[in-house]
Parts: C-alpha cells; structure tokens; sequence
C-alpha cells in the first residue's frame, strides 16, 4: 500500500551508512515513522529537520510496517526558528509533545493547529498564546480536553476565573474564592473573555494550567516525566515576560 499526505518532521534518526528513519506527523495518516532513503545526504539532512513543514510519500506492504518514505520540504520552519532560542523551544516542544499522540492515529484538527503556531513563531508577542491553546487541543484529543464553558458548582458561565486542578472544569469567582488557593487560575484569553492583549501574566498561567493536566492525566500514568524542551520553552517565555 502507498499513500501521499503532508506531514510536520518529529524526528529523523541515521540508519545505516546514507538513510535516516524519520517521524512525522502527517495531516491524514497521524504520526507515521518511514525509511527515507538518502536522508543523511547533503540535500535531505536540511529537509528532515525538526519542525519542517514536509510533502510525504509512504509505501509499505502493511500499514504497520517501517515502509520508505519521501520527503519534499515545503516550509523550513527550523530554520526560521534558529534566530531566537524561545522559537526553537516552541517547535522543539510542538514535535516532541507530539509524541503522545497514538501512532497512525489521525488528528487533522491538531495537525492544522500545529502548523499554523508553528507559523507564527517569528511573532513572539503572539505565539506563546497560541501554544497554550495547542496544548490544550492536545488534552483534548488525547481525550482530556477541559470544559471551561460552565462553573463546576454553579453552572453558571460569568465571571469563570479558576479552575478545578482534580476535574478539570471551569469554577466561577464567587465559587471559587474560599478554595482559592487550591485551584489553578483560567486566563480570560482562554474563553473569549478579553479584548485586549494577552498579558505575559495570563501566558504563564495557560502554560500552568495546561502543564497540570499534562503532568497528572497524560505522562504520570504512563510513568514518563514533562520534556525538557516543554520547560525550557515555558522558562524562556516567562523570562522574556
């Protein structure tokens, strides 16, 4: 079987004298690993890097099979992120927290989300916002999305500023506030609340918020720890804040 797609390079490993076996995470056909034969030359080794915005071609007797693959560049966003160190942990972290996802499992809705923060990443006023919303997305297709849209205990939908580290729902202000200091804190940005900019103070709170749920629901229980590139993308965005 064969298939062409498009796809966001995860990762590229040497094989052999001259291939690579690389990991991309394709729009139609999830997260797909191939041996791209020639990967290590002088022209496929700029192609495969991180974060490259990639034309693939698959081919394999069975799905579940290495296959080879082929590779076309269609965006270096790698390079475009080599100037700032923030960038580079932002698409360091958009490709290896990418991992989590299910191999050949599809997420068309996600694979668009990733490339369009990976679009913005020379916009450093913008893309930490929009990497708080990926993560969530990411929750969500994992299957531990937030419900942010109602208060827990009320049911109410004003005045949402907390929430619930244990259930993952919104908590309003008036509901909240004897267990304050018990809940995380819910950016306005994050459900359409604000008009105005997103504050450095409301990014690192997205970046708390997300980080829990990621940490207690997505990589405890599978015995693994957060990623380094994800810390560092977060300490250099609250550094520049």
């Amino acid at each position: 079987m064969e298939w062409v797609d498009e796809g966001i390079v995860l990762s590229a490993r040497p094989h052999g004298e001259t291939a690579a076996i690389a990991e991309v995470f394709t729009r139609a056909h999830g997260r797909h690993l191939g041996l791209v034969h020639g990967g290590r030359s002088r022209k496929l080794r700029p192609v495969l890097q991180i974060g490259n915005h990639v034309e693939v071609g698959w081919k394999g007797r069975m799905p579940e099979d290495l296959g080879s693959m082929t590779v076309e560049l269609r965006r270096g966003f790698a390079a475009e992120a080599m100037a700032r160190a923030s960038d580079l942990a932002a698409l360091t972290s958009v490709s290896t927290l990418a991992h989590l996802l299910p191999e050949h499992d599809p997420h068309p809705g996600l694979y668009e989300i990733s490339l369009f923060v990976l679009s913005f990443l020379e916009e450093a006023e913008v893309w930490p916002a929009l990497m708080v919303r990926w993560e969530l997305a990411l929750l969500d297709e994992l299957g531990f999305g937030l419900d942010l849209s109602t208060c827990a205990a009320t049911g109410t939908s004003e005045n949402l500023i907390y929430v619930s580290p244990k259930s993952g729902r919104a908590v309003s202000a008036a509901a909240g506030e004897p267990y304050s200091d018990r809940l995380l804190h819910l950016p306005a940005f994050l459900i359409g609340k604000t008009n105005g900019p997103v504050t450095p103070t409301d990014v690192t709170a997205g970046f708390k918020l997300t980080g829990h749920f990621l940490k207690t629901r997505v990589l405890d229980p599978r015995d693994q720890i957060m990623p380094d590139a994800r810390q560092r993308m977060v300490a250099l965005v609250c550094a520049s804040g």
